[in-house]
């Protein structure tokens, strides 16, 4: 796996992010890379929780900027998308609690990628958000409905329609985030998170979760099917197109600024 590595630690596997030269930014090879650590964790009998982070300075920047260009077409969209809403929902369903640990940025399919987390664990001056209306599209692995039933549908409007940035600790204040740390106690704050996961039964924690996720979305597979129904229609406008020739044009296109 080149772009992900795992890292297994008294109970404790860390999947990390490891493409910080491109801020680690979401291709189709992270991806896969992705699909098969949460492979390889699903057969882990020792491992009680999983923590998911970033190498370098952030989790994620979201989607690459060379992937973005392959989704201009219903056949590009659909396959693309296909392979993040898998893995990203089978890291969901892993029979133990995960947790993402967030510094420096997590946005768009970055985002995504900590809501598909069970738990968070933010750095205070960390930024997170979903940019897609302003390039014309739709958050559609899942955010949409994932933020929605953390922080209810005004506060998940508000974020979606405005593409509003925020830091952790406002991320905090919305039950984003389950803890906020400074960045400097990113690290022992995520861990004392693991101790008290790992003092709790596997068996339960996984049923316990699956629970949880079964009424919190009852109806997780129409709400996919309606963010691939609006992203077919986004990505044919001219908003989406103008928008995305002005990202793929501008200097730094694959780092967080860009997107905001």
């Amino acid at each position: 796996m080149a772009h992900v590595r795992l890292e297994r630690s008294d109970g404790v596997a860390h999947l990390v992010l490891a493409r910080p030269e491109r801020r680690n930014a979401l291709d189709e090879e992270l991806i896969e890379d992705l699909t098969a650590a949460v492979a390889d964790l699903e057969t882990d009998g020792e491992v009680g929780c999983v923590v998911v982070r970033g190498d370098g300075p952030g989790f994620s920047a979201g989607i690459d900027a060379s992937t973005l260009t392959r989704l201009s077409t219903p056949e590009g969209l659909k396959r693309i998308r296909s392979a993040f809403v898998a893995a990203y929902d089978r890291l969901e369903q892993l029979p133990i609690p995960t947790v993402a640990s967030v510094h420096g940025w997590a946005i768009g399919a970055g985002f995504e990628l900590a809501l598909a987390c069970d738990l968070r664990v933010v750095a205070a001056d960390a930024t997170l958000g979903l940019p897609e209306t302003r390039m014309g599209v739709v958050p559609d692995v899942g955010g949409t409905g994932r933020l929605t039933s953390l922080v209810g549908a005004g506060r998940a409007k508000e974020l979606i329609l405005t593409s509003a940035m925020i830091d952790g600790t406002r991320a905090g204040r919305l039950g984003i985030a389950n803890r906020v740390a400074p960045v400097a106690k990113l690290a022992a704050v995520t861990a004392a998170l693991t101790d008290e996961l790992l003092a709790c039964s596997r068996t339960a924690n996984g049923l316990a979760k699956r629970i949880i996720d079964r009424s919190a979305r009852p109806t997780w597979d129409d709400t996919l099917d309606a963010e691939l129904d609006a992203q077919l229609h986004c990505i044919g406008t001219p908003e989406f197109s103008a928008a995305c020739h002005r990202f793929l044009a501008a200097p730094g296109a694959n780092t967080p600024q860009a997107r905001r």
